[in-house]
């Protein structure tokens, strides 16, 4: 059986290192925070004092952080995985970074005869709770193979998206641009048909009915109707970092992004006025500009 390790124990990283424990997999855990230890060690895990002291018991490592600093500082720092992980392991980078965050991360550790899988997810907390992650995995095929049993235990869908590393993080960017813009299309959507007079059941019924009704519409919907702005499981401030990402993506490669750059400025105006909200209180500052509020 593989020994797995999980760094990164925060709504994400929480679950994947929950359903790797329910699967069978020995697990190591390391998090900055005390109370999230603890949890883990509730779980069934093997708190560790540092990402050094996880390399040392594991095969395979995920990585569940929220910037490249962070991946760097994991992997390298004074008591990064380099200090411990034996030739041959695999990192699982499931954190959100640019691209070239991704390929430094590879270059740094196939340096040591360490390979890494680029596997940015999607799903949110509750896809990470039930094991349901889309997961957008680049790696050679054969280091790909080798880790599968390890990501289906995370993951429903899983993707094997290319060989090198920075692609898995090319798709994520990609798909947060239509999901941010998404976003901003149903906020607007929903506090036009409120300040028009239509109830919000109305509204939620007939687009759940039309083409674009889907998950994400009606989870969106739903929670903006029931009021729940925090404590879902979709921080803005993430958000708004993995449009950011989106947004350096287009630049590096000449590409226009009008709907994903409006997004962009939406999602920082609505994280500097509910700076601990959700993604769905950005609509709170349009409901303030219209004059109305989307509710059931």
């Amino acid at each position: 059986m593989t020994n797995v390790g999980v760094i990164g124990l925060g709504n994400m990283g929480i679950g994947l290192a929950a359903n790797l424990i329910k699967s069978g997999f020995p697990c190591a855990g390391f998090d900055l925070r005390a109370e999230r230890l603890d949890m883990f060690e509730t779980l069934g895990g093997q708190p560790a004092s540092s990402p050094r002291q996880v390399g040392e018991h594991t095969d395979a490592v995920f990585i569940m952080v929220m910037n490249g600093q962070q991946v760097h500082d994991v992997i390298a720092g004074e008591d990064g995985l380099l200090q411990s992980l034996k030739p041959g392991s695999t990192v699982i980078l499931t954190a959100t970074v640019e691209p070239r965050d991704a390929r430094a991360a590879a270059q740094t550790l196939a340096a040591a005869g360490i390979d890494l899988i680029d596997a940015p997810v999607s799903g949110g907390k509750s896809g990470a709770d039930s094991g349901t992650l889309t997961m957008m995995a680049a790696a050679p095929q054969t280091v790909f193979e080798r880790n599968r049993p390890v990501l289906q235990a995370v993951g429903e869908k899983i993707f094997h998206v290319g060989g090198e590393a920075g692609m898995g993080q090319t798709v994520k960017a990609s798909l947060q641009a239509f999901i941010g813009a998404s976003f901003t299309a149903i906020f607007e959507s929903l506090v036009l048909g409120s300040k028009a007079g239509v109830s919000g059941q109305v509204l939620f019924d007939v687009f759940s009915a039309s083409g674009v009704g889907s998950p994400l519409f009606r989870n969106c919907a739903t929670l903006i109707m029931d009021r729940k702005f925090e404590n879902t499981g979709s921080h803005i401030g993430t958000m708004y970092k993995d449009l950011g990402i989106s947004m350096a993506l287009a630049r590096e490669n000449g590409v226009s992004m009008f709907t994903t750059a409006a997004a962009h400025e939406l999602f920082q105006a609505g994280m500097s006025l509910f700076p601990a909200g959700d993604n769905w209180s950005i609509v709170k500052l349009l409901e303030q500009i219209a004059g109305t509020e989307v509710t059931w």
